[in-house]
């Protein structure tokens, strides 16, 4: 997907939210057990229930590796439901490989051409030749791991080498990788004050921003440190919006908690205009 037809989208919805797919079989209404795919009819319902407040959707792949072959059919039903259905929503494989040369490839092959995302997340970690495969595709995208939302974040990513922070590195040392202009940044909204030295050195990049909500980021807080002239941020929530309800009215819930984002969304896009 060209990077203008998901700024359009955001401008057409009022929206920059991005629905966190990660379904769990522990959490989801128990009368959907009885399916015999019980992670796609939850997945269908949220999108049918959501997918008019929200331009992106991001199934976490470990929650379907979880499951074995069953999870990968999971996950294959959903993302072929989604392209068929609403092909004008963005999608993010949040898998955070990270491998060299072919490996990456084979990785790249297998998210962007056999399950047909629109993006991937990728740890860059072992550096440019294990995320240039990655960049080779056309209209597709790649989310670096620059600044996450948890607490072990701290361990690495905010160490000092040569006097800047590592994070800083890597968004400095990607921006001169081939096709960097497909590259897109993870940033945790928990760490939404560090959006603003981000922006001096990444100002019109697209950040894929985790942590509103359950884990307490404020939408409001990255709106104002991150968000650029195209908007520029992906705001993501998964539990607050999967699982606000866990009885038979599920998809209305989810659809209420989406909408209620989206409200707030809204608001923050209108105060760019004044």
């Amino acid at each position: 997907m060209k990077i203008e037809h998901l700024i359009s989208q955001i401008h057409q919805k009022k929206s920059f939210l991005c629905v966190g797919l990660d379904t769990d079989l522990e959490k989801v209404p128990k009368h959907l057990l009885k399916e015999e795919d019980p992670i796609f009819a939850f997945n269908k319902a949220v999108i049918d229930a959501t997918h008019s407040y929200c331009v992106a959707y991001k199934p976490n792949i470990a929650f379907y590796e979880a499951y074995g072959l069953q999870g990968w059919k999971s996950l294959e039903r959903t993302m072929a439901y989604l392209n068929e259905k609403h092909p004008e929503i963005f999608t993010i494989a949040d898998a955070k490989r990270g491998d060299i040369g072919n490996t990456s490839t084979r990785y790249a092959k297998a998210f962007f051409e056999a399950l047909n995302f629109d993006s991937i997340t990728i740890a860059p970690y072992m550096g440019k030749d294990s995320v240039e495969p990655f960049l080779v595709f056309e209209d597709k995208h790649t989310i670096l791991l620059a600044l996450t939302s948890n607490q072990g974040a701290f361990d690495f990513q905010t160490k000092k080498i040569g006097g800047q922070e590592l994070y800083k590195e890597v968004l400095e040392t990607s921006k001169d990788y081939k096709n960097a202009e497909r590259l897109m940044y993870v940033v945790g909204a928990t760490k939404a004050t560090y959006l603003k030295e981000i922006r001096e050195i990444v100002p019109n990049s697209f950040l894929l921003v985790p942590g509103v909500g359950a884990q307490g980021g404020s939408l409001q807080e990255v709106c104002r440190y991150g968000m650029t002239k195209d908007v520029g941020l992906l705001v993501n929530s998964s539990r607050g919006i999967l699982y606000a309800s866990t009885g038979a009215d599920f998809a209305q819930a989810a659809a209420e908690q989406a909408k209620k984002i989206q409200v707030e969304m809204e608001v923050e896009l209108g105060k760019t205009r004044k």
